[in-house]
């Protein structure tokens, strides 16, 4: 840690020249007078006032679905609005090429600059190369010191030759917050940056965050009370797509953990079944590997699941989570190089994908960030009976009847038709829970499945997930970097890093 701590001022000493016109700006620096917004037919914001200073560093809270995202994504001129945006860098038509988002989930498009890519893609060596690597999204100046500074700090050198999208989750945050920072923005907005990040991640951006308030780079953070740093001067909660408030922090009082049931009980109850499937071990895995050219991933993972078990899966950023899942979930052809067996039967005897995916609910950052952008809500549910990212079949009556007791149990069942990417990031994370859970699976494989939603609806999920457990008999792997988020049931532990394994029980 006080290696990092070093690098990082010595960082600074050479970033600070970056921001100095932004410091001799007069105050405000940035002014949001009525501002509403409307996507479709739905109005998101509501008369939005609020005025951020110099020398001031914001936090913008809310519950899911409470428009934070809508906010930050206005305030960068991604959408239309009524109302009046100031600010007291650029003309009113340029400010917002001066201020710099960086988005929940990351986004990147293949060498020939289109988004086709598919889901399954970085488990597929040849047609990942499709995809810039790390080094190339940063640009051509990597060697230059303050470039180099912040490869350094961010923890990016062992991946700058990777394709971008065989980067884990947090490996990605890290590289789209050095991409913002090169940009020298006279505003950055940071939406739940920590969401995706390990514990070491999660404090090397504390402190450029505390680095960037010393500088007096203004910044806006969207994130929980939680995860607040010590350096935020100033919180502003917003709530149904209204400011309710916009403090000191000295002023913010977090609010008070309600203590509410898991979605619906009575609901739950109806639509959960026990699992019928017969077998002795969900998962069984024997000296597995896997390795990209001379990148071992993997190394000699020895690991029984049997039925009816709960475990997590923890490691940090980069450990082999997510390879070690795809090779469950039927997305990983090295799967086939390994001695793995699902459900009693040895991978490669003659099953196929959809064999194993019928058997198999499953979330992850991955599934959301490449799920149908044109699906509707009611859509992407319904596609958990059938495995595919979409809809692409008519349903009998009594299956739209499922569908809607699904969302009605996560409270979506008033934004069935809408699309899927206009609801928040939590309500879309809540949604492919639903889908994942639709078909009672076997077995349940949740990776990261709380990422965007507040801590009210984390903790009742949290809840549910123990519920159905206990009453369906279904065998859970439950990853997060948070052990507040695991559900109580689980006794049984993996642990991944640097590919290896150890494994571990409560």
């Amino acid at each position: 840690m006080q290696k990092g701590k070093q690098c990082i001022a010595l960082f600074f000493f050479f970033y600070a020249y970056l921001f100095v016109d932004c410091n001799m700006q007069q105050s405000p620096i940035l002014q949001l007078s009525d501002v509403s917004v409307k996507l479709g037919a739905q109005q998101v914001l509501s008369g939005i006032t609020l005025s951020i200073h110099n020398g001031e560093q914001w936090a913008l809270t809310g519950d899911s679905g409470s428009g934070k995202t809508v906010l930050a994504k206005t305030i960068a001129g991604h959408h239309f609005f009524s109302g009046h945006i100031r600010a007291a860098f650029g003309t009113p038509e340029t400010y917002h090429h001066q201020i710099v988002l960086v988005e929940q989930q990351h986004k990147f498009k293949a060498r020939n600059n289109t988004n086709d890519l598919y889901y399954q893609q970085r488990y597929n060596s040849f047609d990942a190369e499709d995809t810039i690597t790390a080094a190339e999204a940063l640009g051509d100046n990597i060697t230059e010191p303050h470039v180099a500074d912040i490869i350094s700090i961010l923890q990016l050198q062992p991946i700058l030759h990777e394709p971008l999208i065989q980067l884990s989750n947090g490996e990605n945050k890290r590289l789209q917050i050095a991409k913002a920072l090169l940009q020298k923005p006279s505003l950055l907005i940071l939406d739940n940056p920590f969401l995706g990040l390990d514990t070491n991640g999660r404090f090397i951006l504390t402190e450029i965050l505390t680095r960037l308030s010393e500088q007096k780079v203004p910044f806006l953070l969207i994130t929980t009370p939680h995860e607040m740093p010590a350096c935020i001067t100033h919180v502003a909660t917003l709530a149904m797509g209204s400011l309710v408030s916009a403090l000191p922090k000295t002023e913010y009082i977090p609010p008070v953990q309600q203590l509410l049931p898991s979605f619906s009980p009575e609901l739950l109850r109806s639509l959960v079944q026990p699992v019928k499937a017969e077998f002795e071990f969900a998962i069984r895995m024997k000296n597995v590997n896997v390795s990209y050219e001379e990148k071992h991933i993997l190394k000699n993972i020895n690991w029984e699941v049997r039925k009816g078990e709960h475990w997590s899966v923890a490691g940090p950023n980069g450990a082999g989570k997510s390879t070690l899942l795809s090779l469950l979930t039927g997305d990983n052809p090295r799967a086939y190089a390994n001695e793995i067996y699902l459900f009693d039967r040895r991978r490669g005897s003659g099953e196929s994908i959809w064999d194993i995916k019928k058997r198999i609910g499953y979330v992850s950052p991955e599934l959301h960030l490449h799920f149908d952008p044109l699906a509707t809500t009611f859509q992407a549910v319904a596609s958990g009976l059938f495995d595919t990212i979409g809809l692409f079949r008519q349903l009998s009556t009594e299956t739209e009847a499922l569908v809607m007791q699904w969302l009605k149990l996560f409270e979506l069942d008033k934004k069935a038709h809408r699309l899927l990417n206009m609801l928040s990031a939590g309500e879309q994370r809540l949604a492919l829970l639903a889908r994942a859970l639709i078909k009672n699976p076997p077995v349940l494989i949740l990776d990261e499945p709380c990422q965007g939603l507040d801590e009210i609806t984390t903790a009742r999920f949290r809840q549910s997930v123990n519920e159905i457990c206990l009453l369906s008999g279904t065998t859970l792997l439950y990853v997060s970097h948070y052990q507040q988020e695991w559900p109580e049931c689980i006794d049984k532990h993996l642990s991944l890093n640097k590919g290896e394994a150890s494994i571990s029980y409560s």
